[in-house]
């Protein structure tokens, strides 16, 4: 069985520079660690041959990368312009009841994280709502209970 160490190794070989293995090892990080806590950063350095705080610089760029912890399933509402337009922020307020939290929160047993994102790339499908990756579009305040019942497992 390899090692992250390895795992790391073999995906800077892959690229003419450890730079562009960046990304790909801060997934796999994530992947095991279930978010990029400092130890996790310490780790993929390491593996990278550069320092945490070069780690966590491009990973603090992302959304998609994580330095808290996070839940089970992650809901993300686009908020950009052609979203915001399209009502994002009903939305956002639609699932900040239906969850009982604030966007950038987590559920109290842990499963939901709710967060707003810049851009999901749906721009003509406002507005979008990520449930785990997958897309869910033209959503309006009104989906929203059926979007949450789905990843409470209730749909």
């Amino acid at each position: 069985m390899s090692t992250f160490y390895d795992e790391v190794q073999a995906l800077k070989a892959r690229y003419p520079d450890w730079l562009s293995a960046t990304m790909p090892a801060l997934r796999l990080a994530q992947e095991k660690h279930g978010y990029l806590s400092p130890d996790a950063l310490r780790e993929c350095a390491n593996a990278l041959g550069t320092t945490p705080a070069f780690c966590e610089s491009v990973a603090t760029f992302y959304d998609m990368l994580h330095l808290q912890p996070v839940g089970r399933h992650m809901v993300e509402v686009c908020t950009n312009l052609p979203c915001a337009l399209a009502g994002a922020q009903r939305v956002v307020e639609a699932f900040e009841e239906q969850l009982g939290l604030r966007a950038g929160e987590t559920t109290g047993d842990g499963e939901i994280t709710f967060r707003t994102v810049e851009c999901l790339g749906g721009c003509g499908r406002a507005t979008v709502v990520a449930v785990d990756e997958r897309y869910h579009e033209f959503v309006t305040p009104e989906k929203v209970p059926e979007i949450v019942g789905a990843v409470r497992g209730n749909a």
